[in-house]
C-alpha cells in the first residue's frame, strides 16, 4: 500500500460512511468495459462540486491492489456486474493529484519533482526491477511491465492545473503536455488512464498530445451522464431518507439542475448543503 502506488480504500470507505451518500458504483461496470480498448483513455471535465475526485477515489478503492474492497462493494450496484470480480483489486493503481505536485514543486519543475516522488514508493515496490536512479517515470513503468507483465490504471485529478494556473508560461504547458504523453498514449503497460479537470481536452497552441483520450464533458457525457451529478431520482430518495419527501417540487423550483439528452442532474454539492438547510430549519 503506498500513497501514489496502489492506495488503500480510505477515501472511498469515508464517503460511505457519510451520513449521506449516494451509490454511483455503477460507473465502474463502465470503466470495466473500456479496460484494455482502444476507448481506455477517459477525460472527465466538469466544474467544481461535481463528484470528480470522489470518483476517482471509488476507482482507486475499487483497481487498487493495496487494499481489500470486498466488502467495501457489498450491496452497492456493480456487485451485480458481470465483471465485479473480473478487476476487483486486481491491478496497480497510480493515483496523482496534479495540483498537490504543482504546490510542491515550488521552484523546482513540476515533472522533475513528480517523478522523483512517485518513483521513490516504487522503488520499494519493485527494486529489484528499478536499479538505475536515472531511470524516468514511463521508462520504469515499460520495465516493470517487460518484467513482471504487470499494467497499470492510471488516475489523475486535476489533470489541467498547469494549464489554468499557468498560462503565462507556454514552455512549462508544453513540457508538461509532453510528459503526460510520454506517459499515457500507446503504452502498454496501461490498462486504463482515468483523468478529471475543469478544461477540456483540447489543441494548447500548436500543441495536441492529450488527443487519445474521450473526452466526457458537461455537454457530452454519453455512456457517464447518469454519474456526472445526482439523478432526480437519486435526489428525491434524498429528501425522503432525510424526512423531506415531497420537496423535490420546491428543490426544483430553488435549484432546476441540468438536462442531459433524457437525464436530469442536480450538481452533488448544492443538493447536499441544501438538504443540510432543510435539516437546520424545516420551514
Amino acid at each position: 500500500m503506498g500513497y501514489y502506488l496502489n492506495p488503500d480504500n480510505k477515501g472511498f470507505w469515508k464517503a460511505v460512511r457519510s451520513k449521506i451518500y449516494v451509490d454511483k458504483t455503477g460507473l465502474i461496470a463502465c470503466t470495466n468495459e473500456l479496460i484494455n480498448t482502444e476507448q481506455q483513455y477517459i477525460c472527465v471535465s466538469r466544474p467544481r462540486r461535481f463528484g470528480k475526485s470522489m470518483a476517482l477515489k471509488m476507482l482507486a478503492a475499487y483497481y487498487s491492489r493495496g487494499c481489500d474492497s470486498t466488502k467495501l462493494f457489498q450491496g452497492r450496484k456493480i456487485e451485480n456486474a458481470d465483471t465485479f470480480y473480473e478487476h476487483l483489486n486486481q491491478y496497480d493503481v497510480i493515483f496523482l493529484n496534479m495540483q498537490q505536485f504543482l504546490i510542491e514543486a515550488e521552484s523546482e519543475p513540476l515533472t522533475k519533482y513528480l517523478e522523483r516522488e512517485v518513483l521513490r514508493e516504487f522503488r520499494c515496490e519493485y527494486g529489484a526491477c528499478l536499479s538505475e536512479q536515472e531511470l524516468g517515470l514511463a521508462a520504469a513503468l515499460r520495465r516493470i511491465y517487460v518484467e513482471t507483465g504487470r499494467q497499470f490504471i492510471l488516475l489523475i485529478d486535476e489533470w489541467d492545473c498547469v494549464m489554468r494556473e499557468r498560462q503565462e508560461s507556454e514552455a512549462m504547458q508544453k513540457q508538461y503536455l509532453d510528459f503526460l504523453r510520454n506517459l499515457i498514449k500507446d503504452q502498454p503497460y496501461i490498462a486504463l488512464a482515468y483523468v478529471t479537470g475543469i478544461l477540456p481536452v483540447k489543441k494548447y497552441g500548436e500543441h495536441s498530445a492529450l488527443n487519445m483520450f474521450t473526452e466526457y464533458s458537461m455537454t457530452e457525457q454519453d455512456i457517464l451522464e447518469e454519474y456526472t451529478g445526482f439523478t432526480e431520482p437519486e435526489v428525491a430518495k434524498m429528501l425522503a431518507d432525510a424526512g423531506f419527501a415531497g420537496q423535490l417540487a420546491k428543490v426544483k423550483q430553488w435549484y432546476d439542475g441540468y438536462r442531459f439528452g433524457n437525464v436530469e442532474i442536480y450538481c452533488p454539492w448544492d443538493v447536499l448543503l441544501h438538504i443540510r438547510e432543510l435539516g437546520a430549519d424545516p420551514e
